[in-house]
């Protein structure tokens, strides 16, 4: 992953300062503003590994232990921020459309939450990695997330995984939820923030889950879904009389229009 030179970081520093106050606006204490503010500009350098021993070492005056104190241990609540960053991407993009997206992260080892052998449409294999699930605004010229989770595969619920779950902290009322239901979980966080989509567009791993369907026609939203085209459909395979299928292979909800997702 590239990045910004420190130059480059220096000419707008001005800038992604206001940005930062603005964004960490809700956090309690002065010092957890200065090293969220601290982060961002190490994710913003340049350099592959985002993890918070390389930032550290390029960011040069921020001490490593006080960065992994910020980011694993200090006790802030993200939700507030996400809420803000949400708000203010939304806001800079006005965006025609909200897509769903899987990313995939891949990994060396077993250690990390959720990480095991599976098909990531971004490595274009199956690999070890974890997956993330994503509700993106886009443009035609620009797109960013505003809400994300991580994908809890259904064998980290095993109570062969109990030893793994505990060295990875992650909490006992964590449990795995299909990707679609994740996405829907996203959508009702983000209307509480009073965000909603102008459409919302989805390929067929999505747009073939009748229960994803129903929660968007539940949630009243307008949404534009691809279906596979199958050579001999079956009552339990159907779509419901509800959708017409397109030639394209897109099966339209309260959508009156039909954005390209990219």
């Amino acid at each position: 992953m590239g990045g910004l030179t420190p130059a480059e970081l220096a000419r707008i520093r001005g800038r992604l300062e206001a940005f930062a106050e603005d964004l960490f606006a809700s956090l309690p204490r002065t010092d957890q503003r200065a090293r969220g503010q601290c982060y961002l500009r190490g994710l913003m350098l340049d350099g592959r590994r985002k993890s918070i021993e390389p930032m550290a070492a390029r960011l040069g005056e921020v001490h490593y232990q006080a960065l992994h104190h910020f980011v694993a241990a200090s006790p802030w609540d993200w939700r507030p921020v996400r809420r803000r960053l949400a708000e203010v991407l939304c806001g800079a993009l006005s965006p025609t459309a909200w897509v769903v997206d899987d990313t995939g992260f891949p990994k060396d080892g077993s250690c990390s939450v959720g990480v095991q052998r599976q098909y990531s449409g971004t490595l274009g294999k199956t690999a070890n990695c974890q997956l993330g699930v994503s509700v993106n605004a886009i443009t035609e010229h620009a797109s960013c997330p505003l809400d994300w989770r991580l994908f809890l595969p259904e064998r980290w619920d095993e109570e062969a995984m109990a030893t793994r779950r505990a060295v990875c902290h992650l909490p006992e009322g964590v449990h795995h939820r299909p990707k679609w239901q994740l996405v829907l979980d996203m959508l009702d966080e983000l209307a509480g923030w009073q965000l909603h989509p102008p459409v919302l567009l989805a390929d067929s791993g999505y747009g073939e889950v009748g229960e994803f369907r129903g929660g968007l026609d539940a949630r009243q939203l307008p949404y534009l879904v691809e279906v596979r085209p199958t050579p001999a459909p079956t009552p339990s395979t159907c779509i419901p009389p509800l959708h017409r299928i397109r030639a394209r292979g897109a099966v339209p909800g309260r959508a009156t229009t039909t954005p390209h997702p990219h």
